[in-house]
């Protein structure tokens, strides 16, 4: 999976937060001082290669530009490699503008960097391994084997076909159903 800067890549497995559900912050910082003190805060921790993706265009430095309207989702997804080359990520949209999720992201690096800073090297390590990036989630059209412009009949007579196959009750696999079942549901939402 490739990672873009624009538009948006929130990152696999992290809930979203409703639009109606965003905090107001007391944040006083404005958006290039929060993305500065984020990539400062990945740069100490040893974080490589680092990506920030908004919904707002970039400039070809990677920043978003100043001038730019705040996105109607303001979400942020940032993924880095680590010290280990492991691929991380974390996304923010808990709060109502782009320079406050960035910024609240900012400040979650720091604290988990001041975690090691004070001798709790073996919290640290668990608290970045949870923010590994998870694998992209199967295609549910190549899991069906049926093309994207199938309409819905198609794509349930390729489901009944391959649960007959896979069906556990007929000497199919579990884990394999289980794939083929979230392919359909997902192909026919």
């Amino acid at each position: 999976m490739t990672i873009e800067a624009f538009p948006l890549c929130w990152p696999d497995g992290w809930p979203r937060t409703a639009p109606g559900q965003r905090a107001r912050s007391t944040f006083k910082v404005t958006t290039d001082a929060a993305i500065s003190h984020l990539l400062a805060e990945l740069k100490r921790s040893g974080g490589r290669n680092v990506v920030l993706s908004t919904n707002v265009p970039i400039r070809r430095d990677g920043r978003p530009y100043a001038d730019a309207r705040e996105p109607q989702d303001p979400g942020v997804g940032v993924y880095w490699d680590d010290r280990k080359g492991r691929s991380m990520a974390i996304g923010n949209d808990s709060w109502r503008t782009l320079r406050e999720n960035i910024h609240a992201l900012g400040l979650t690096i720091e604290n988990i960097r001041a975690i090691h800073r004070y001798g709790s090297s073996e919290i640290l390590e668990r608290a970045f391994s949870g923010f590994a990036r998870l694998p992209a989630a199967p295609d549910p059209w190549q899991v069906l084997g049926i093309e994207r412009t199938a309409d819905a009949e198609a794509v349930k007579a390729r489901y009944r076909e391959l649960a007959h196959q896979h069906h556990p009750d007929h000497g199919g696999d579990a884990t394999t159903m289980a794939r083929i079942n979230q392919a359909y549901h997902e192909a026919v939402a």
